[in-house]
Parts: C-alpha cells; sequence; structure tokens
C-alpha cells in the first residue's frame, strides 16, 4: 500500500511539473502574440529606448576600457617593436652599404696602385734592359774596334815585310831574267838601281 501510494505521489508531482511547463509556454506565447498584435519590433520601441541608451553607453565604456587598456597597448607595442625592428633594419642596410662603398673604393685604389706599381716595374725594368744592351753594345763595339786595329796592325807589318821583300824578289827575278836573255851575269848594283828606278815610276 505504501508503495502505491508513493507512485501515486510521483505521478502527481510529474502531472504538475507538465502543468507549470505548460502554462509558462502558454504565457510566453502569450506575451510573443502580444508584441506581434502590437506591431512594433522591441529594438525599436520608444518604452525600451531609456535602458537601451543605458546599456548602450555601458557596453560602450566597457569596450572603450577594453580597447584603450588591452587592445591599444598591445597594437601600440606591436607597432613599436615593428618600427624599431624597421629602423635597425634600415640602419643594418645603411652601414652593409656604407661598408661595400668603402670595400669598392679600397679596390679601386689598390689596383689604381698595383697598375702604377706594374707601369714603375716595367719601366725600370726596359731601362735596366736598355742600358745592359748599350754596355754589351758598347762592349761587342770596343772589341770589334780593338780587333780592327789589331788586323790593321798585321795588315800593315804583313805589308811592310812583303814590300821590303819585293825589292829582294825584283833583283832575284831580274837577274835571272837576265841571265836568260844575255846569258851572262849582270852586276847587283845596276840591278838595284834599274829596281829602284822602276818602283820610282
Amino acid at each position: 500500500m505504501a508503495q502505491q501510494q508513493t507512485n501515486a505521489q510521483a505521478e502527481a508531482e510529474q502531472n504538475a511539473e507538465v502543468g507549470h511547463e505548460a502554462a509558462a509556454h502558454t504565457e510566453v506565447a502569450g506575451t510573443a502574440d502580444e508584441h506581434i498584435a502590437g506591431g512594433t519590433f522591441p529594438p525599436f520601441d520608444p518604452a525600451t529606448f531609456g535602458s537601451q541608451l543605458l546599456w548602450l553607453a555601458i557596453t560602450f565604456g566597457l569596450l572603450y576600457y577594453l580597447m584603450s587598456k588591452v587592445a591599444l597597448p598591445r597594437i601600440a607595442n606591436i607597432l613599436e617593436v615593428r618600427r624599431d625592428r624597421i629602423a635597425s633594419d634600415l640602419g643594418e642596410a645603411e652601414r652593409l652599404k656604407r661598408e661595400t662603398d668603402e670595400a669598392i673604393a679600397s679596390y679601386e685604389q689598390s689596383l689604381a696602385e698595383a697598375r702604377q706599381k706594374a707601369h714603375g716595374i716595367a719601366h725600370t725594368a726596359r731601362e735596366e734592359a736598355k742600358t745592359h744592351i748599350e754596355a754589351e753594345l758598347s762592349k761587342v763595339e770596343a772589341g770589334i774596334s780593338s780587333q780592327l786595329a789589331d788586323a790593321e796592325e798585321k795588315i800593315s807589318a804583313v805589308k811592310l815585310a812583303a814590300m821590303s821583300e819585293v825589292d829582294a824578289i825584283a833583283q832575284s827575278t831580274t837577274e835571272a831574267i837576265l841571265e836568260q836573255l844575255l846569258g851572262s851575269g849582270v852586276a847587283q848594283n845596276d840591278i838595284a838601281a834599274a829596281v829602284a828606278a822602276a818602283k820610282a815610276n
């Protein structure tokens, strides 16, 4: 019996809850029907303008506070970091450009100095070669002159020796011819006088 009474009470409570829910749905539906019947959309209802403006002000104030205290400082911090990074990158690029220009100028100066040095070395080598060649040429010319002088002296000596022997050869030849022609000897004095007269002519 007690169990049956408990089951009955539970069913009664469930029925009561169902009745309350139905009543709530009926009330909500009735309110919606009243608004629809009135033809005014709630946000456009003049009776709710005050509360709407109040909530608008509160919402705007909260949004403004959040933006000014949270979002905007973060955005400003991000922009500042980005600006600093850009400035650092520009400074680094300017430094690299300056170093590159200095390196190019130093390279060009070194190249010009190397060219000038090479030109000086070539000029010096050319002058040294010219001096050496002139010295060697002078030595050769001096040797040739010395050899010519020696040759001329030898030729003169040979010529003098030959000329000194010409008289003797002429006398002997004249004596041999006269012996063949005349058949008798001729005096040496006569032959020498005849050779001297022939040389004089």
